[in-house]
């Protein structure tokens, strides 16, 4: 081959990073890197069938797609080829030189130093062809994208440390071929009876050929079964089985959660499999990067994000679907009209929904809560015509546990609620500790009713979708005056009712002071230890959902909130008789400012607020003691 140009270039600082911990992090199990290689052979493959259906003349007069796993115990090496689309130059520096996606500094802090842990989160990135330095010090890369010229082939090589090398070369086949140079500590991978052994054990299910050199004879042959699992019968398939094709498509390191697979016959024909990973992909929170579901066409691969297939609701949903009642080129966007896709979405997504509430029944629904919780509650928008099933799927967190993992069932608040309680009550926060710590509790706590704590950004969103439940309608403790109807205590009403003539003054006086600031001041009827509270008018923006639409861009003027007080507490009690203009002007605005502070909010003034609580402070030093 004849180089043409050669480029030496230096790998993102994140995939240095990521290299060592491949290296040092999964060196107890460093077969996988074969499992990768063969995996995005058979990918490269699966993508050529689909683009040679359109494209005439990208097979090259070679249509029989396979993968060839060669070794040499003389020069130490393995290597593994295919003929399935190989990649540009472009391609390749942007899959081998950098990781492209918006999450990887999120992956980064999501290590933990634990190796085990580490080495399960590298599956979630699907940067899987790192493996190779596990077992090499060098490897080559060679490849040429079909559909371009013999003079366009590229070769890529590094020592997986600080740099790697992008030449042009020529090539006449299409497709990739990688040589990995081995270590002197892995040189028992450059054996045949080895490598069938670990191509057995992770790829048998690959639908595309593997071969290998014939046993003292000339020539390849296959080694995997090369045939669709998900098209054999259910009770034939092996649970490890199931799995390794669930890393395969995932790209996962991680066994599933939970799997569901079905072969439907009839009218429609067509066979699905669905897998629930054990954790959240790394970009699970963009609606928009969702590659969760590959289609099948009697067996050719046709795409692999197939969304109109799974809501976004399910995006971290994992698997395929293979129709027999769809043409071999059908595109995405006759997959958006297409009735029978709507079918099989529909059937789908009440597959999945069945395989969740048979998970809720047990103790990894914790766990499921836990990874994909946040997004599940998209259904309730997202989905309605499943509405009900996805609302009694939902978790959350309640003062009756205070405990941040949500584990309390809309049914379960229901069943026992008090007799006379006739709403479900819940309260919104930026955290689960703002939420928890709220001063709107005190009286729900003083009373022991039960209120949902809320601290997920779209739990706002959701609660204007999820108006009730079981016939008891949710309202929020921070909003519009409380009537806690029959649960309210009438000798504590009378008293709070005779007292409230007693602070008309007040209330003008910090109302006048507080005009710009709050839309009224009343009385309380909700606190029982704060001084005071932030309340939004019923038909109000939540003061949590201003500052999500405000961080998100949008130019939002809110009403002003109504200020609460609390006439049993003292600092109420010395503010009626405050004389000095100036010091019931700072306690007035300490007051606002600290009501702001418990429920999320910003100050608009952190400096002005230090300084009158220091004046306050002196006042209060100086006064001698009782």
């Amino acid at each position: 081959m004849i180089e043409v140009k050669k480029e030496t270039l230096g790998f993102q600082s994140e995939v240095r990073q990521l290299l060592d911990l491949m290296i040092h992090s999964l060196y107890s199990n460093p077969e996988i890197f074969l499992r990768e290689l063969i995996s995005n052979g058979a990918d490269a493959c699966d993508r050529l069938r689909f683009e040679a259906l359109s494209k005439d003349g990208w097979y090259e007069g070679d249509s029989e797609l396979q993968i060839q796993v060669d070794y040499s115990e003389k020069q130490n090496t393995v290597t593994v080829r295919d003929n399935g689309l190989g990649m540009s130059r472009q391609e390749v520096m942007d899959n081998l030189g950098t990781i492209a996606r918006s999450g990887t500094k999120e992956f980064f802090k999501a290590l933990t130093g634990d190796q085990q842990k580490d080495s399960q989160l590298i599956g979630q990135f699907g940067v899987g062809f790192y493996s190779v330095f596990i077992v090499a010090d060098r490897v080559t890369l060679t490849t040429r994208r079909a559909g371009l010229t013999e003079d366009e082939g590229v070769r890529w090589e590094s020592d997986g440390k600080g740099e790697y090398s992008v030449q042009t070369v020529k090539r006449k086949k299409r497709g990739t071929e990688a040589v990995l140079h081995l270590k002197k500590d892995a040189k028992e991978f450059a054996d045949g009876l080895r490598l069938r052994a670990i191509i057995k054990k992770y790829s048998d299910h690959i639908t595309t050929p593997i071969v290998m050199p014939k046993d003292k004879a000339e020539g390849y042959e296959a080694v995997n079964s090369a045939t669709a699992l998900w098209k054999r019968p259910k009770k034939d398939i092996a649970d490890e089985e199931y799995n390794e094709l669930y890393k395969h498509i995932a790209h996962d390191f991680e066994p599933p959660m939970a799997r569901v697979h079905s072969q439907v016959e009839g009218k429609l024909e067509y066979t699905s499999l669905f897998f629930i990973p054990s954790r959240a992909p790394f970009d699970l929170w963009d609606r928009d990067s969702r590659r969760g579901i590959q289609l099948y066409v009697r067996r050719v691969f046709i795409m692999d994000d197939a969304q109109q297939l799974m809501p976004p609701y399910l995006r971290f949903v994992r698997g395929l679907v293979d129709s027999d009642d769809l043409p071999l080129n059908i595109s995405r966007e006759i997959l958006q009209r297409n009735k029978t896709i709507d079918t099989i979405r529909a059937a789908s997504v009440k597959k999945v929904l069945g395989t969740i509430e048979d998970l809720a029944k047990s103790e990894a629904y914790t766990k499921f809560w836990e990874q994909f919780g946040r997004v599940f509650k998209e259904g309730v928008v997202d989905d309605p015509d499943n509405k009900e099933r996805i609302v009694k799927l939902l978790r959350f967190s309640n003062t009756h546990e205070d405990k941040e993992q949500p584990e309390v069932s809309l049914e379960a608040y229901t069943s026992r609620m008090k007799a006379d309680q006739k709403h479900i009550y819940y309260v919104i926060g930026d955290s689960f500790q703002t939420a928890k710590n709220s001063p709107h509790l005190e009286v729900f706590r003083k009373k022991g009713i039960e209120v949902l704590l809320l601290s997920d950004p779209i739990d706002e969103w959701l609660v204007t979708h999820l108006r009730e439940f079981s016939g008891k309608e949710l309202r929020s403790v921070s909003k519009g005056e409380l009537d806690l109807g029959k649960l309210e205590d009438l000798e504590e009403k009378k008293k709070a009712t005779e007292k409230g003539g007693e602070y008309e003054d007040l209330i003008k006086r910090m109302k006048k002071l507080l005009e710009d600031k709050v839309e009224e001041v009343r009385l309380s009827s909700r606190l029982t230890t704060s001084p005071a509270c932030l309340v939004a008018g019923e038909g109000a923006l939540s003061a949590n959902l201003e500052r999500l639409l405000i961080a998100a861009g949008q130019d939002i003027k809110g009403a002003k909130p109504i200020m609460e007080i609390n006439p049993q507490h003292p600092i109420l009690e010395r503010l009626k008789a405050e004389q000095d203009e100036q010091r019931f002007e700072d306690w007035a605005k300490i007051l606002f400012d600290q009501a702001l502070l418990s429920e999320g909010g910003k100050l608009d003034d952190p400096a002005g607020f230090v300084h009158r609580l220091n004046q306050m402070f002196l006042v209060l030093t100086s006064q001698p003691s009782a």
